[in-house]
């Protein structure tokens, strides 16, 4: 739902300076819910006044250590299990496949396969994070690596279903559906 959540879920595992915080955003979260780090700063102050965290511990510098409160692990457990995920409602991507007719064959097997190269690289970055982090048995890493297989099993999944979908723009159905909308076109003008 937002990032009031992921940083409840971030102080769930132990108390974090903004800092620390910002750090965790890096290596767990970037690719699933990214945040700046004004945006973090900033709903550490909204939830320590709504009491959903407290400061725990001052140090050098006004640096501060954050702690979930009783009822910010109260929202975050709601949160979990009384609000239906929202997801993405729109996929600007696949609403332009439905109108590749426009396009000459060429120009939409071209755009499809941009989408499986943009798959690729998203799968590569996930191979990346995969190696470089050390899987604890911590909760964040527990659970981040459930997350971080999705990234990985999703952005295979595209990648194939565009090098797919770029070989059937060659098949008749297609050729013939893009004929018929680039003539409606040229009889207009």
């Amino acid at each position: 739902m937002s990032l009031r959540h992921a940083v409840l879920g971030l102080l769930s595992e132990a108390p974090a300076s903004g800092y620390d915080l910002m750090k965790l955003f890096n290596v767990s979260l970037a690719e699933v819910w990214p945040a700046t780090q004004s945006q973090v700063y900033g709903e550490l102050g909204k939830l320590t006044t709504a009491g959903l965290v407290e400061v725990a511990a001052h140090g050098p510098r006004g640096r501060k250590e954050y702690a979930i409160t009783d009822n910010g692990l109260t929202e975050l457990r709601h949160w979990l299990t009384d609000v239906e995920p929202s997801g993405p409602a729109r996929h600007d991507g696949l609403l332009r496949v439905f109108f590749l007719g426009v396009l000459t064959p060429l120009e939409a097997r071209t755009y499809l396969l941009h989408m499986a190269a943009d798959a690729a690289r998203a799968r590569a970055r996930y191979e990346e994070i995969d190696q470089k982090t050390e899987w604890d048995e911590d909760m964040i890493s527990v659970y981040g690596r459930l997350s971080l297989e999705y990234g990985l099993r999703m952005s295979t999944a595209h990648e194939e279903w565009a090098k797919w979908a770029a070989e059937e723009i060659g098949s008749a159905k297609a050729r013939k559906a893009g004929e018929r909308v680039r003539d409606r076109r040229a009889h207009k003008e």
